[in-house]
């Protein structure tokens, strides 16, 4: 009994460090409720901003301190995704979209509209393009994107970011 539930524990333990082994993505496609779908590589990052981060702690679902990533740089997702066109004619629905962001092993995270373009968590929801001095086309992870401002800032660290489905709350 005592090695069944050790047997449990580590083979569920696979499952919760999954995110950690997403294959490395070169882009992301930016599809579902919009009117043309998106694709962008991590080349395309130099046609946006650039924003700089001294560090950002990576914090688990607990808020225990799991890494720390020094002098970030990225692009805004917010300027990523302003560059597709909703299908939508009138903005008052924009409240009702969201993002599903999803990584290539299937870990999925989900942001609102207003999150993103109407709050704080869009000033900072970067796309990181270099980490720890490494240039994210060299990275393990390559196109990864991370909120700082959140409290358990490991939740919506997506790694191998592979798609992202425009939705719309029915």
């Amino acid at each position: 009994m005592k090695y069944s539930i050790l047997f449990m524990l580590l083979f569920s333990g696979k499952f919760l460090v999954a995110q950690h082994q997403a294959k490395p993505t070169d882009y992301f496609v930016v599809e579902g409720k919009v009117k043309t779908k998106l694709k962008f590589t991590l080349n395309d990052a130099v046609a946006y901003p650039s924003i700089s981060l001294d560090s950002v702690v990576v914090y688990n679902h607990l808020v225990v301190k799991k890494s720390v990533l020094k002098n970030v740089k990225g692009v805004l997702l917010k300027d990523i995704l302003a560059k597709s066109s909703f299908d939508i004619n009138d903005p008052k629905p924009l409240s009702e979209y969201y993002f599903t962001c999803i990584a290539s092993d299937g870990y999925k995270v989900v942001f609102s509209w207003n999150e993103i373009f109407n709050g704080p968590v869009g000033k900072q929801l970067i796309v990181i393009t270099e980490a720890d001095g490494i240039n994210a086309s060299a990275a393990s992870q390559r196109i990864a994107i991370i909120s700082p401002v959140d409290i358990a800032t490991g939740r919506r660290y997506v790694h191998g970011l592979s798609k992202i489905i425009v939705g719309r709350v029915e």
